[in-house]
């Protein structure tokens, strides 16, 4: 679909349609609704502030917040929030997903914004995820960026794509029509998942930090706790043998 964006008319469908120098933005942030998990919400929080620094020496935002994390950060930062959702990232299922990803749409559809951004955190491994910040619309050659880890044969595939000609039946319009939002929503829904595995990975390797910290707190204070007892018996062991010998001289 990004090769279709970059050579096909965009015109086509207003998904797809580049408006110059984009003013209004509408930024997409999912986090996490609780803490306790390492660093997961720090970083998404360092990409998002990252990403609006960038934006509002031109632009405006706006925000929809998955996640009560993000929403705490948006609202101490003082921009407008458009749509908050919480309770969704610890198991999400897609009908649940699914009216933001509309939202998105409808909201771009209508212009009510020139280019939506989403932020999110990348599952890479269960001891590595990666912020970060992609441009969700329009679906153009910008927009090449997809969520999730893109191998090599992927990109293969998809620079081997870019050269191909394309027609449609039964028209452009009516192709698109179907399959833009069902992309468009696919996405949201993705990133959402992405993100829930790397909070749960976060999350297991804070606590399982977390008790390897402990452990080597009481190893330690169990090695003072001894030394503190052998010191006190050798001292006893000492006063009694000096009162002996006192005694017997």
């Amino acid at each position: 679909m990004s090769a279709i964006g970059a050579h096909s008319d965009t015109q086509l469908h207003p998904l797809l349609r580049a408006r110059g120098n984009a003013k209004k933005i509408l930024l997409v942030i999912i986090s996490s609704d609780r803490g306790l998990a390492g660093g997961f919400n720090t970083n998404i929080t360092r990409k998002m502030r990252e990403k609006i620094k960038a934006i509002e020496k031109d632009g405006k935002i706006e925000t929809i917040c998955i996640g009560k994390r993000g929403a705490d950060v948006v609202r101490r930062l003082g921009l407008p929030i458009k749509a908050s959702f919480v309770g969704i990232t610890n198991n999400a299922k897609f009908e649940e997903v699914l009216p933001i990803g509309r939202m998105v749409i409808d909201e771009f559809t209508k212009a009510s914004f020139d280019k939506v951004v989403l932020c999110y955190t990348d599952y890479v491994s269960a001891v590595t995820q990666t912020a970060v910040a992609m441009d969700l619309l329009p679906l153009c050659e910008a927009s090449a960026q997809t969520v999730g880890t893109i191998g090599k044969e992927t990109r293969e595939k998809s620079n081997a794509m870019e050269t191909c000609e394309f027609s449609f039946e039964p028209s452009p319009r009516e192709v698109l029509d179907k399959m833009l939002p069902r992309i468009v929503e696919t996405i949201v829904y993705q990133a959402v998942l992405e993100s829930a595995a790397s909070e749960h990975s976060a999350r297991m390797m804070a606590m399982r930090n977390a008790s390897d910290a402990a452990g080597e707190m009481i190893d330690d204070l169990t090695f003072t706790f001894n030394q503190a007892r052998q010191a006190g018996i050798t001292q006893e062991i000492a006063e009694i043998s000096s009162g002996k010998a006192a005694l017997e001289g």
